[in-house]
């Protein structure tokens, strides 16, 4: 019998969350139900969910305190469900390290589309690939292996969400080709993400903080169309 993936549902909101249960139910994932900040870090760690849906406004700890502990440890994709639509609202939960942020009320198929291709694009091995099977980049003092998910720079691991991970990857494994917004979501997020090319943006950032030019490459970008990972000869 396959294992069901298991969602843990943030919400305050009992009848809201139960709903996006049954939605998930339906689609054979198993789920489990918080109903504030605290009690959903205790059920990330005891239920070791493969995917969070976290709503913004919550009693006591709020999803973005929430968000902030969970990544310290753990890069468990996390969508956040938020009434508040507002640029900066969506921008603050990206930086993060949200995966994926969805607007209230949001339609049911939307929903479980985008948790599925959240999911897809995070799979930690659980087999030993073949030498042929590893996706893997270097570069000096740069090692970018997209099969087990982990990042070495200057000879130290850096702990990556997963879209963090794919975009740098994707970015390097083209060395000196120029992509733009709209392609880096179509490839790394897989849907439409309504136009919002600032989750481009913002992803960027986050890795310019975390990996600095080096003398033979850098990620730059290119004013008016996009990024690239350039490496000099």
């Amino acid at each position: 019998m396959v294992n069901r993936q298991k969602i843990l549902i943030v919400d305050d909101d009992s009848n809201i969350a139960e709903l996006i249960s049954l939605y998930l139910t339906k689609e054979c994932f198993e789920t489990m139900i918080a109903g504030d900040g605290e009690t959903a870090l205790l059920l990330a760690d005891s239920f070791a969910p493969n995917l969070i849906l976290l709503d913004l406004m919550l009693p006591g700890i709020d999803g973005y305190q929430v968000c902030r502990e969970i990544r310290a440890k753990s890069s468990i994709p996390i969508i956040m469900l938020s009434a508040k639509g507002e640029i900066f609202d969506k921008v603050l939960g990206l930086e993060l390290g949200a995966d994926d942020y969805m607007e209230k009320p949001f339609d049911s198929k939307e929903l479980v589309a985008r948790v599925k291709a959240v999911l897809r694009r995070y799979k930690p091995a659980t087999v030993i690939p073949q030498a042929s099977d590893v996706k893997c980049v270097e570069y000096a003092d740069l090692t970018i292996n997209q099969t087990n998910y982990s990042v070495v720079y200057m000879g130290r691991t850096i702990d990556m969400p997963p879209k963090e991970l794919e975009l740098l990857y994707f970015l390097a494994s083209s060395p000196n080709h120029v992509f733009t917004r709209e392609q880096l979501l179509d490839q790394i997020w897989g849907y439409e993400y309504i136009g919002d090319t600032r989750t481009v943006d913002v992803h960027i950032k986050r890795l310019r903080e975390k990996i600095s030019d080096h003398a033979n490459w850098k990620i730059a970008t290119i004013w008016g169309i996009g990024y690239k990972f350039e490496v000099r000869q």
